[in-house]
């Protein structure tokens, strides 16, 4: 079964916001809970490749 991808737009700002929370959440963790699954997402977050997107802004007449 194909799995399926979700892709998230975010600016310099946001995604700085969300590699700091992750972070963050991850140091709160206890010592006893693997955070081995979090450590993965970080790194993909900070890997991800970055995409220019064309934004078209209609005028109403």
């Amino acid at each position: 079964m194909k799995t399926k991808r979700k892709y998230f737009y975010l600016d310099d700002f946001e995604h700085r916001l969300l590699v700091g929370c992750l972070m963050a959440a991850r140091n709160e963790y206890n010592e006893d809970k693997p955070i081995e699954d979090v450590n993965e997402l970080i790194l993909k977050i900070i890997d991800a490749p970055t995409k220019k997107l064309r934004v078209i802004v209609k005028e109403d007449a």
